[in-house]
């Protein structure tokens, strides 16, 4: 999609929530689809000022000249460069009662146009409701930030439910370490911190979160409330710093100058974070129960501040005992009490961080960003859902996993957890990924020393007789679970793992592919006795890249036995209906097509390569919709005989995703179709978005991949597996982009030309 947006919005220099909201939306949206969308803004004026175009500002427009707001829309009319329009919606943004000049441009507008609702009231007068209920008529969609806002307008206004869509306000999310620091930083070490933020107005009754700092200090003499924001421009120009001051004067009728400090000043997005970051409980003590969403209060909740709120719509629907507390409008005691009960339990604030930083990952900008360009999508009508650019290769996630030991199995959020335990199969799945790094993105001492280390710990795990155990426990020991569940595709993958290093023996160290060959000779006694559908598979693939290494001998006689024998579970398997393998799809489906695929190239047995192109078009017919990659629920899996028409949301991992890339990758280099590598990039984008949430799976801080995109939610927690699995997809991506406009052979024939890209 190459089509050009107009925001009509307030816009920075402007110091209001919108203007901000606004130029966050616009950031994130060029910095996710560069290239993809062009966009400009048009500025709308704040009463009795004159705003400046100035880029990104193309367009200004006095929302309470009538006149103007009709000349403006024959302007953007007569513009061929603009293709559709965003309007921010707030009362009092435009001229006129309940802001009808809005109506004067869309009523005029020949070209798609959207409309958010900043505020939706709950109760309007008739004018009100006319108003909201015309410009529902004439927008192409009405987006709303709460789904309690959504509601209204289904139920209050009776708008049809088809134009409402819900996307989050975004918001900023960033991990800080060490906050102690970052309190001495700023003059507040040793201090307990509760913060409220924004542009103040009487509305925000920031008195009652005063009043309720007398009892807290009198139990916390260290507690200090810290107060951010310069006053609202709107106020200012009515009535200068008449409400600060009087907050003032009761900060000194309390006793309160050693525990409140006033930051009078438009924070900076870092300097906000790191306040945002200190704090130890946020105050929300805002008069209007009918608040439809505010982003103050969302930015708190992502940076993990457990809340103590008044009870308004959003944090109704928000906040439960699971992050913070709700209290009854204007009572100063009942907020000093959830305040200090709080204070008094430490651990209880770190879970309720823990749950607020959950609940608000899927609003961070990637997020919103991507839910926009799937709207912008269906109001053009365009087919395909445009992808998202490529995040950067990173290794940082896979090194915070690594210990000196080897890759630890589990973590908790995007900690690792070293009660866990490490697996044979993190390890060899992490020395493929390393391998990987080091010859398509930079080879360095840091990257060689984690192949050293995986590699270590494949030795390690490998007995007497060349086989190799799975489950090591804390302090290396073996446990009793290798001896409890069947270890052959553990072992098979460990294969994998090293005929991958070493079929890279010109690009790495002598001294690692030394290694990996002494590790893997003894496997050649067992290799053999395999049964299992994905053992054979894994080996075969690690007797392939064996092939690159040493050709011929008895690397490729086992390979000749293993995929006959694969060869042979399809055929006891396969019908009309069913081409696969086994009688139901689990996990790590796609290495069985790529197996067999890579048996043809060394054998040239046109009967393993019919397979392979059969089970694996197959396998996508199951798992790719027009314009996504839908995956195999884990929880239901995909069965033979058993109708799947009504297939369960959610179960879909990581794993999934980077097999099938590699065997599309293998198909490519095999076969010459370009087909195969565009769906590689297709099944990419389910990690930056581009899956039934419109959610990141990638997360672009800890540059980790979290465990699992469940029916309504992400699993937050971002173990081994799915990092690893997206950085084999991630780096299959450079090889993507490095061959994108290149076919090496004329497309093939049968199966494989008839996959479709749509």
């Amino acid at each position: 999609m190459n089509k050009a947006l107009l925001f009509v919005t307030s816009f920075p220099p402007r110091e209001c929530g919108i203007a901000t909201f606004a130029q966050d939306l616009v950031n994130a949206l060029h910095k996710s689809f560069s290239g993809q969308l062009n966009i400009s803004i048009c500025a709308l004026q704040a009463a009795g000022e004159t705003a400046k175009v100035q880029p990104p500002v193309e367009y200004v427009v006095d929302p309470f000249d009538i006149d103007g707001c009709v000349a403006f829309a024959h302007r953007v009319n007569a513009d061929e460069q603009i293709d559709m329009v965003c309007f921010e919606h707030e009362f009092g943004l435009y001229g006129g009662e309940y802001g009808h000049n809005l109506l004067a441009m869309i009523s005029l507008l020949d070209k798609p146009f959207m409309v958010r609702f900043h505020t939706v009231l709950p109760y309007p007068d008739p004018k009100c409701r006319k108003v909201v209920s015309i410009i529902g008529s004439l927008a192409s969609k009405i987006i709303v930030m709460t789904q309690a806002s959504a509601d209204i307008l289904l139920s209050v206004y009776h708008l049809p439910a088809h134009k409402i869509v819900h996307i989050p306000h975004g918001v900023h999310a960033r991990i800080t370490e060490d906050v102690p620091s970052l309190k001495a930083r700023y003059g507040l070490q040793d201090r307990k911190v509760l913060t409220t933020f924004g542009l103040l107005s009487e509305n925000k009754s920031l008195e009652t979160a005063i009043r309720a700092m007398v009892p807290i200090v009198q139990q916390f003499p260290d507690a200090m409330y810290l107060v951010l924001g310069k006053t609202h421009p709107v106020v200012l120009a009515r009535e200068g710093e008449q409400y600060r001051q009087r907050l003032e004067q009761l900060v000194q009728e309390l006793g309160l100058e050693q525990h409140v400090r006033f930051v009078n000043s438009y924070l900076s997005l870092d300097a906000l974070l790191d306040y945002l970051a200190l704090t130890d409980i946020y105050l929300f003590t805002s008069k209007d129960p009918y608040q439809a969403v505010s982003g103050t209060f969302l930015y708190a909740l992502s940076a993990g501040c457990p809340i103590v709120s008044t009870a308004f719509a959003q944090a109704r629907e928000m906040l439960d005992d699971g992050c913070g507390y709700l209290v009854d409008i204007g009572d100063h005691a009942q907020l000093a009490r959830q305040a200090i009960h709080l204070l008094q339990h430490p651990g209880l604030r770190r879970q309720m961080s823990n749950n607020a930083i959950e609940r608000t990952r899927n609003a961070i900008w990637d997020n919103v960003a991507v839910a926009h360009m799937s709207l912008f999508r269906e109001i053009m009508e365009e087919k395909r859902m445009p992808l998202p650019s490529l995040p950067p290769a990173y290794l940082d996630h896979l090194d915070r996993m690594t210990d000196e030991f080897g890759m630890i199995q589990f973590s908790k959020f995007d900690q690792p957890d070293p009660s866990s335990g490490y697996t044979l199969d993190d390890n060899a799945r992490a020395l493929i990924a390393t391998c990987m790094y080091a010859t398509t993105v930079k080879e360095s001492s840091f990257v060689y020393s984690l192949c050293h280390k995986y590699l270590d710990f494949i030795e390690y795990c490998q007995q007497p007789d060349g086989t190799f155990l799975n489950y090591v426990e804390t302090g290396g020991y073996f446990s009793a679970m290798n001896h409890e569940v069947n270890l052959e595709d553990a072992n098979g993958r460990a294969v994998w793992a090293l005929g991958y290093l070493l079929h890279l023996h010109q690009r790495l160290p002598y001294m690692l592919v030394q290694q990996a060959a002494r590790v893997l000779q003894p496997c050649f006694t067992w290799l053999e006795r395999l049964t299992s559908p994905r053992a054979l598979a894994f080996a075969i693939k690690g007797m392939y890249y064996y092939q690159q290494y040493r050709p011929g001998g008895i690397a490729e006689d086992i390979l000749h036995t293993l995929a006959a024998r694969l060869y042979q579970c399809y055929q006891q398997e396969a019908e009309a209906q069913w081409k696969w393998f086994e009688p139901v799809l689990t996990y790590g489906n796609a290495v069985l097509p790529e197996a067999m695929m890579m048996a043809y190239q060394v054998s040239g047995n046109t009967a393993w390569r019919r397979v392979a192109e059969e089970s694996l078009e197959f396998l996508t017919s199951r798992t790719f919709t027009d314009n996504y990659m839908k995956l195999i629920n884990n929880k239901t899996w995909c069965h033979k005989h058993k109708d799947d028409t009504a297939v369960c949301e959610g179960g879909e991992q990581s794993i999934e995703v980077a097999y099938t890339m590699l065997a599309l990758h293998t198909f490519t280099l095999a076969t010459g179709n370009p087909a195969y590598q565009e769906r590689m990039r297709l099944a990419f984008s389910w990690y930056l978005g581009n899956n039934h949430l419109k959610q990141l799976i990638y997360n672009p801080l800890t540059h980790g991949c979290y465990d699992g995109l469940e029916k309504a939610s992400v699993n937050q927690n971002q173990g081994a597996e799915s990092s690893v699995c997206y950085l084999i997809a991630r780096l299959l991506m450079e090889q993507w982009n490095k061959h994108k406009y290149v076919t090496t052979q004329k497309a093939g024939s049968g199966p494989v030309a008839r996959l479709s890209l749509n």
